[in-house]
């Protein structure tokens, strides 16, 4: 065997190792005894759908753990949140792909599979999915040393619905809805905010807005309208923001990201958004329509404001 012939057969033993190492990353428990739950029969299920995961009727919450190498470096880590309209999610271009991204460029990442809002398993299913993404931050931190993370340098990403989660985590992260008896700070180092849904107002989207908080003209919801509408809930200590939108999108209006982006400015938050003239919503790490690698321009970002070297 000649010495190319063995380095190709090297090259390929190693890609094939890290291939299934990330792909076969565990589903793991968030919680040892799940808040804010009724007890019911699991249905969960999980499908592809013209070539896209799509998981549904989420009632148990997990998350999956992408770590780079098993080493003794603590490295960034994102906490990412699959999109959906709070009625599934699509936990495969939303989800384990940008983990596989982030640890290609030494990030580590965790996929997180929150509960679907559904009064028949939960007591408030408003506050659920928020539960859910403040457990796997509180997890983040409590766990950095061991599992490889810089403490100082955890985000969290969404995309579509799951971008208005992430974005709830960046807003109300001092609103505690689980038991923190360490008072570990659950306030994002950074988020990233792809197609996101930000406002429950007239420009949000109606779907998701309806999924979580209910469709009932009452002050309870009025109040929980503009509690969600996270452009609302901006101030000076919000974490750096990026984010990524089509013009042409129909299902969540541009002016969620614009309008969320224009808040941070506002407030001094170091914030930058790329705007797509085509894409509609949905596209994933690729916009099809476009050469611009969005990915590559995240990269940057984070290498600008010193998240990543």
């Amino acid at each position: 065997m000649s010495n190319f012939t063995k380095q190709k057969l090297g090259l390929l033993i190693c890609l094939t190792f890290i291939h299934m190492s990330i792909s076969f990353a565990q589903y793991l428990p968030l919680y040892k005894n799940i808040p804010n739950n009724i007890s019911t029969t699991n249905v969960e299920s999980a499908s592809e759908q013209t070539g896209i995961l799509i998981i549904e009727k989420v009632s148990i919450p997990t998350y999956q753990y992408f770590r780079v190498a098993n080493d003794n470096q603590r490295r960034p880590c994102v906490i990412i949140c699959p999109g959906g309209g709070y009625f599934i999610l699509a936990a495969g271009h939303e989800g384990v792909d940008l983990a596989k991204y982030f640890n290609s460029i030494g990030v580590n990442a965790i996929v997180l599979k929150y509960r679907i809002p559904n009064t028949a398993n939960q007591k408030d299913k408003t506050i659920a999915p928020l539960q859910d993404v403040q457990q796997a931050m509180l997890l983040a931190r409590t766990n950095a040393a061991s599992w490889g993370i810089d403490k100082n340098k955890i985000g969290v990403m969404g995309f579509s619905a799951g971008g208005h989660l992430a974005a709830s985590l960046a807003t109300h992260y001092n609103d505690l809805k689980i038991e923190n008896p360490g008072a570990v700070s659950l306030r994002p180092d950074f988020q990233i905010l792809i197609y996101p849904v930000i406002s429950f107002g007239p420009n949000g989207h109606a779907g998701s807005r309806i999924n979580l908080i209910g469709d009932a003209n009452n002050e309870a919801t009025q109040t929980a309208i503009h509690y969600f509408s996270n452009e609302e809930q901006v101030t000076k200590n919000s974490p750096p923001a990026f984010l990524v939108h089509a013009k042409d999108d129909d299902a969540v209006p541009v002016s969620n990201a614009t309008n969320y982006y224009d808040k941070l400015i506002a407030n001094n938050v170091t914030a930058e958004i790329y705007l797509f003239e085509k894409g509609g919503h949905g596209f994933g790490m690729k916009n099809t329509t476009s050469e611009v690698y969005w990915p590559d321009l995240l990269k940057k970002w984070m290498e600008k404001n010193n998240f990543i070297k």
